[in-house]
């Protein structure tokens, strides 16, 4: 059981949500990287990677990292406004 004490902030529905769906991006691209290094040393170099999912793949591991820090940094940036506020408040 966590005590706060009177200065804490307490944390908000809505910042756990960005910082897991930070976590969960960043798990979906080292997911989707670890499915094309397995794919291509599986002798998969033959096949097409322009059809199918390899595409989506291909994106997810560009993109997902570059919106996680995204959301990561707006959850930095709303707990600095917060205890700004509350310190602001005393």
């Amino acid at each position: 059981m966590s005590t706060q004490t009177p200065g804490d902030v307490p944390v908000r529905r809505i910042d756990r949500i960005l910082a897991f769906m930070s976590l969960g991006l960043l798990v979906l691209s080292i997911v989707c990287f670890f499915a094309i290094m397995i794919g291509t040393a599986a002798g998969m170099e033959q096949a097409d990677y322009g059809t199918g999912i390899w595409p989506l793949l291909g994106v997810l591991v560009y993109i997902a990292p570059i919106i996680a820090f995204i959301l990561l940094i707006s959850v930095v940036i709303m707990a600095f406004v917060r205890r700004a506020r509350a310190n602001r408040g005393r």
